[in-house]
């Protein structure tokens, strides 16, 4: 089976349609999003709407920070994040509300465990971003292979029978395999708001029957984003951060 792996949408509907696409070509089975389909993005009604429409068909997905949030008002944000998330309350209707808040916090598929941020105890959300925090994550896991997002920033740690970590990092459009003698953690790449300096969206395919693992960038209209951003209102900001990758 070939796994579409999205995360961190953020509510860039131009993005999510590009992956969707990309994913359909390239033979995808199934999608699974790993949260985040909200948040300083100008289109949330209608991101979570696809989102919700896949999920009628199969796919699987879990709960990010930013979809909690959307209940949660205790949620810590910077200034940007909350004036955007303040703005998306007043968009979702009473279906995308019910089903963030529907949403599991992590969800196991066999030797797969699925999450938006490291399935160490939540609250907090804690990010994965280096190997000491990558090591962490698999301890706090007995499956064999981790995914997650939340970094905004594609990378793939590996530990062995010994407890030897290894890090890579993935090359777009480049398979990396995934040995089954030893246990992976795989961050996913944002859809919605690249942080790497490339602002095209990126996303993964996972190949269940190979045990291999694609990462890809996908180009989309990143300038009609952004100025949907600052049509909507929103810090003008969020959108310079589109545009840049960062």
């Amino acid at each position: 089976m070939r796994l579409a792996l999205l995360t961190d949408l953020h509510a860039n509907r131009r993005a999510l349609e590009a992956c969707l696409a990309h994913a359909r070509a390239a033979g995808a089975d199934r999608c699974v999003f790993l949260g985040d389909y909200v948040g300083y993005g100008p289109e949330p009604q209608d991101v979570v709407e696809l989102v919700m429409e896949e999920v009628s068909r199969g796919a699987l997905a879990v709960a990010g920070n930013h979809d909690q949030a959307v209940s949660e008002l205790s949620e810590t944000m910077t200034t940007d994040a909350e004036i955007a998330m303040a703005w998306t309350r007043g968009q979702l209707g009473p279906a995308s509300r019910e089903f963030l808040g529907s949403l599991p916090m992590r969800f196991e598929d066999g030797p797969r465990l699925y999450v938006h941020a490291s399935p160490q105890t939540y609250p907090p959300w804690i990010y994965v971003n280096d190997a000491p925090a990558a090591k962490r994550a698999l301890e706090a896991s007995r499956a064999q292979t981790v995914f997650c997002g939340h970094t905004h920033l594609r990378a793939l740690y590996g530990i062995t029978a010994t407890g030897q970590l290894v890090s890579f990092q993935p090359v777009p459009s480049v398979p990396v395999p995934l040995p089954r003698h030893r246990r992976w953690l795989s961050v996913i790449g944002a859809v919605g708001q690249s942080r790497d300096g490339d602002p095209a969206a990126a996303y993964a395919i996972l190949d269940t029957d190979r045990s291999e693992i694609t990462h890809h960038r996908v180009p989309y209209d990143v300038d009609a984003e952004a100025l949907a951003i600052l049509q909507a209102g929103l810090p003008p900001s969020l959108a310079e951060r589109l545009l840049k990758g960062r």
